[in-house]
């Protein structure tokens, strides 16, 4: 096999081994056979391409469209042209799945289903690195930069799964060891089949390449042993780069493994199944507080009003700042009973969430950090990396009281209500629709039609509550459920949302918590099996009101039981007030806002000057400076290699004239190889084998050069050559304008395409990624010479 054959080959192998890093994150794991088979047509087709041979450039172009026509083949065959070419649709087909991927990822718990989105991600991401691992190790010849796509590609899963574990780590590693040592023995075999003997020389080095059966030992084997050492290091000493150490095995993500369960990611459905399947039901947040219902007292994190029909999500709306006191909900008229509460809560540090816990609707929130608000949801959402962990907020809410007389006498919703929660998407199969028709029949108000769906899941329809069915957000999920009778809150919630919407009920489905478990000490304490999904049902003149479906779960509503009260319930007692905005260690009354004004619709806007219209005083100083700064970053990482050449060419050009014959060579060098290199820039590659004479007359004979700039390229080459070959070389002089000039001619005969690369991304920038190449190559020599003067265990035969 030839050197860039085995180079190919072992590139191959190492993008493989890093991507089985990612194998913990999808179940099943059967897309790493897709990946490896469209990765080896890739290798091959970098490998036909090379024995045409055919430029860098080109060969890496022909192995990025033979990839994007393989994705489409597997991923958008449907929409491609011809079956296999990627046409507009075909290319809108996979963004749309690479958004549903990206979508996915944000919904399911490690280890998430292999969706197309997902597996698109996957495969094409494997593709990818794979790609720019060939193209460095094997096209440029530089196996050492390709370590960074394959560090990637491991820091990603890494990252994901809170530490990939000892076996994939080995394994990357392992490849890209072996992806070096290949490129070693191709370097080695450019200068022939090398023979050596045994013996050593004086010093104790070996004086040839150890053989056994023909083959070169010495620097295989002393790489061998370097890598085996380096690997056993990482292995054995602990590394905190990633959240405990690339090498932590699972961390406290949620999914399966140790310590999972905590709901961490935006959308907290990710992870809800795997908190209510929880062996220990540990603790997320514990609350005082002065309701006198505390079985009502729910704590949401946010509403899901958007059914796309593949899930329920979020909307996307503006933020704006949190006001001193939050507006009055939406819907609520003067004449429904109300009774304004005061909770103190604390989150304990293993619960990061995104969104703030806080029972419906808030009114007043007073808590540290940066926190933005949401007026159509009332939540409030982290700014800047903030999070729930280790947080204290005090919060005041309203503990709305509606009878049943009001709500069947709730007038119909505003149209833009309507037209936004009652959206049911085509997908939705028909007996949702049905259901909900025969369900509610004979019911005259939407109020009883949604009593009659609340008890139809939770008493009259034999549903059970099973945490171990497969979840599903969508319509499929929907009718199945509808089906079988058997989910957990989720499918309940949703399923009653769908259903309220066919029948014209604006609804949406809240995510959060129950109240929790009474402690000895007065406390409420809220644990991961506590997580829960309930439908909210909107009513003109009470808002956004609250069902639930979910048999054995939660605690139904007073206003949708038989005997439901006809008055607001007494007020709780309240404690003594607190002046101090930090959280207290007992709940403190809000005397803002009595009760009885409440009641009377007195306090409105005026309670709080000016909360009702916050005013958002735009991007903070802090993010258009950091936005500002990476872009600078951005901006010098693009523009190094114009630094680098502008710095060379000065350097190269110095006036300054040393006094030794040695500088007077150096110097003469200086100036051909900025010559060649001036050229190589604007298209004209250089030519080792040629002599400075012919190399010369290359230049002049492709650079286009009139006679005087190509008599400045030959005095400089005769200098050269002066200083290789003359027994007593002459002094050089006019050295800087002859470059310059020959600079000059050679810009003025290429075209502006070529000038603006030359100066933006100069061909010979490569020299960077040559140098520290063969600056890695010769830190492993020393580590080799410094190897094999360490002293050897003896022989079996005692030599």
């Amino acid at each position: 096999m030839s050197g860039r054959g085995r180079l190919a080959l072992c590139a191959f192998a190492a993008t493989l081994l890093a991507a089985g890093s990612m194998l913990p994150l999808v179940d099943p794991a059967a897309w790493i056979v897709q990946a490896a088979f469209l990765l080896a047509i890739q290798s091959g087709v970098g490998a036909l391409a090379r024995r045409v041979p055919l430029p860098r450039l080109l060969i890496v172009t022909v192995q990025f469209l033979v990839t994007l026509v393989m994705l489409t083949v597997v991923f958008a065959r449907g929409q491609a042209l011809v079956g296999f070419l990627p046409g507009p649709e075909a290319v809108q087909r996979l963004a749309d799945l690479l958004t549903a991927g990206a979508d996915d990822v944000g919904r399911y718990a490690i280890p998430a289903p292999a969706t197309d989105g997902i597996r698109l991600m996957l495969v094409g991401g494997v593709l990818l690195i794979g790609l720019a691992v060939d193209t460095l190790a094997v096209t440029f010849r530089s196996a050492a930069p390709a370590g960074l796509p394959l560090l990637a590609l491991y820091s990603v899963a890494a990252g994901l799964s809170g530490g990939a574990g000892r076996l994939w780590f080995l394994l990357a590693a392992s490849g890209y060891l072996i992806l070096l040592l290949a490129e070693g023995r191709d370097r080695i075999s450019q200068w022939g089949r090398v023979f050596g003997g045994t013996g050593r020389s004086p010093n104790g080095l070996a004086a040839g390449l150890e053989m056994s059966g023909g083959r070169p030992l010495a620097p295989v084997r002393t790489g061998r042993r370097i890598g085996a050492l380096a690997l056993g290091m990482a292995l054995v000493v602990p590394t905190t780069a990633l959240n405990g150490g690339w090498l932590a095995g699972s961390g406290s993500g949620s999914g399966k493994g140790g310590g999972g369960g905590t709901i961490s990611a935006v959308n907290p459905l990710v992870s809800l199944q795997n908190d209510l399947n929880q062996p220990e039901n540990r603790q997320v947040m514990s609350y005082r507080t002065n309701s006198g219902s505390p079985q009502d007292f729910y704590l949401r994190i946010l509403a899901l009003d958007q059914f796309t029909g593949s899930e329920w999500r979020p909307s996307r709306r503006s933020l704006q700042d949190v006001p001193k006191r939050l507006p009055n909900p939406d819907g609520l008229a003067a004449d429904v009973a109300v009774t304004e509460i005061r909770s103190n809560v604390s989150a304990s540090r293993s619960y990061q969430q995104t969104y703030l816990p806080l029972p419906y609707p808030a009114t007043e929130v007073k808590i540290g950090g940066h926190w933005r608000y949401e007026s159509a949801g009332r939540t409030l959402v982290g700014d800047r990396g903030q999070t729930t962990r280790g947080a204290q907020y005090e919060v005041s809410s309203l503990v709305v009281q509606p009878t049943a007389d009001q709500l069947a006498a709730a007038g119909p919703a505003p149209a833009a209500m309507r037209r936004e929660y009652t959206q049911v998407p085509g997908s939705l199969p028909k007996v949702v629709k049905e259901t909900a028709d025969r369900v509610t029949k004979g019911a005259t108000t939407d109020y009883e039609r949604a009593v009659k769906l609340q008890n139809f899941f939770a008493l009259d329809g034999r549903f059970s509550y099973d945490t171990s069915v497969t979840s599903g957000t969508g319509s499929a999920a929907i009718g199945r459920f509808l089906k079988d009778k058997r989910g957990f809150c989720v499918h309940f919630s949703f399923t009653m949302a769908a259903m309220a919407r066919t029948l014209g009920i604006p609804a949406r489905v809240a995510v959060g918590f129950t109240p929790g478990t009474g402690q000895s000490d007065g406390s409420m304490s809220v644990g991961l099996r506590d997580a829960h999904a309930w439908p909210e049902l909107y009513f003109q003149g009470i808002g956004w009101t609250r069902f639930e479906p979910t048999p054995t779960r939660g605690s139904a509503p007073e206003y949708t039981l038989p005997d439901a009260p006809t008055n607001g319930s007494a007020n709780p007692s309240r404690p003594q007030a607190s002046a101090s905005a930090a959280p207290s260690a007992a709940p403190s009354a809000s005397d803002s806002c009595p009760p009885q004004l409440r009641r009377q619709g007195e306090c409105g806007s005026s309670a709080a000057p000016g909360a009702a219209a916050p005013k958002d005083p735009g991007t903070p100083v802090g993010s258009i400076v950091l936005v500002v700064l990476a872009a600078l970053l951005v901006l010098a990482l693009l523009l190094l290699p114009l630094f680098w050449r502008v710095r060379v060419r000065a350097r190269r050009l110095n006036s300054s004239t040393g006094r030794t014959p040695a500088d007077a060579t150096a110097r003469t060098l200086a100036a051909w190889r900025e010559i060649t290199d001036t050229a190589w820039d604007h298209g004209i590659g250089p030519d080792d084998s040629l002599t400075p004479r012919k190399a010369a007359a290359r230049v002049v004979r492709l650079g286009r050069l009139d006679p005087d700039e190509a008599a400045a390229v030959h005095r400089v080459a005769g200098a050269v050559e002066q200083v290789l070959y003359a027994p007593q070389p002459r002094a050089a002089t006019g050295l800087a304008e002859d470059v310059a000039k020959v600079r000059d001619g050679v810009r003025a005969s290429a075209d502006r395409f070529a000038r603006i690369r030359a100066v933006v991304a100069p061909r010979s920038a490569v020299r960077v990624i040559w140098a520290a190449s063969e600056g890695w190559s010769a830190l492993i020599g020393r580590w080799a010479a410094r190897w094999r003067g360490l002293p050897r265990w003896p022989s079996r035969q005692g030599g």
